[in-house]
C-alpha cells in the first residue's frame, strides 16, 4: 500500500529534505565517502560546470575556522581555490589568487583581505593554510606566515555550502568558466578553530592532521563535470616529525 498523501499545509521538514537529497545521491552513485589521503582531484580543462562539492561533518555556525590543502595550476587568470558560502553571504570564507598581481585573497563574511606572496610559482605543488580568528587572520604559503587583523564579531552562519574548483557567487551555483580552478588539488582540510602556527607546521611536515569540519581521511564528496581521482605521489616526500 502507497503512503497516504500530506495533509493540506503539511511540508517535508529541512531534516527530512537533508536525508533524501543524501539518499538520493547515495542511490545515484554521485555520493563519495573515502579515504583519499593518496589521491587527488583533477581539474583538466576551464569549465563554468566541474567542481567537487564537499560535505561539512559539522553544520555550524562558526566564529574562528582554518584550510589547508595542496595544490598546482598553470593558470595564468584569477581562480578560486575555496569557495564556502552560506544562504546570507556567499563569501563565507574564499581563497582566490590572482597570479597578475601575485595577490592571494582571504574573505571572511565578504571582508576580502589580500596578501601579497613573494617568490611564490604555484605552477609546482604548494601547500597552503588560511587562518581566521575575531582577533588574528594569516595564510602560510608552504610554511611561510603573513599575517593581517581578525575580522571582529561576526560568524559563519550555519548550513555552509562547500566547494572546490568552482567560485560561488551564489548560494551553491553562480559559476563562471572564467574563476574556474584548472590543476590538481590534495589534501583539502577545515577546522572550526584557528590552528596555532604548531598545528600548522605539523600539517606543513606531513603529519596527519585532520579537519573536524572537512576530512581528507574520511571524506564525503560529490564530483561533478570533468573532475577525476587520480594517486597523488608526494613530490617532496619527507619524515613526519
Amino acid at each position: 500500500m502507497s503512503d497516504p498523501p500530506l495533509e493540506p499545509g503539511r511540508e517535508i521538514s529541512k531534516d527530512m529534505e537533508k536525508m533524501l537529497f543524501w539518499m538520493l545521491l547515495c542511490i545515484s552513485g554521485l555520493l563519495g565517502k573515502e579515504d583519499v589521503m593518496e589521491k587527488l582531484f583533477a581539474f583538466p580543462k576551464e569549465s563554468k560546470t566541474s567542481h567537487v562539492w564537499l560535505y561539512p561533518k559539522l553544520p555550524g555556525p562558526f566564529v574562528e575556522a582554518t584550510v589547508c590543502m595542496r595544490f598546482h595550476s598553470d593558470l595564468t587568470r584569477n581562480y578560486s581555490l575555496f569557495s564556502l558560502a552560506t544562504q546570507h553571504k556567499k563569501n563565507s570564507l574564499r581563497l582566490f589568487y590572482d597570479p597578475g598581481s601575485n595577490q592571494l585573497l582571504l574573505s571572511v563574511i565578504n571582508t576580502p583581505q589580500s596578501y601579497n606572496l613573494q617568490g611564490n610559482d604555484f605552477t609546482e605543488w604548494t601547500s597552503i593554510c588560511a587562518t581566521w580568528s575575531s582577533t588574528a587572520q594569516a595564510v602560510w604559503i608552504d610554511g611561510k606566515k603573513y599575517n593581517k587583523k581578525g575580522v571582529k564579531n561576526v560568524e559563519i552562519s550555519a548550513d555552509p555550502i562547500i566547494i572546490i574548483g568552482q567560485e560561488q557567487d551564489a548560494y551553491g551555483g553562480g559559476f563562471q568558466k572564467s574563476q574556474s580552478f584548472v590543476g590538481e588539488m590534495t589534501d583539502v582540510n577545515m577546522w572550526d578553530k584557528a590552528l596555532t602556527d604548531d598545528n600548522v607546521i605539523d600539517y606543513f611536515a606531513g603529519n596527519e592532521v585532520s579537519g573536524n569540519i572537512i576530512n581528507w581521511k574520511d571524506l564525503h564528496y560529490n564530483l561533478t563535470g570533468d573532475v577525476t581521482i587520480r594517486p597523488y605521489v608526494d613530490p617532496y616526500p619527507c619524515e613526519p616529525v
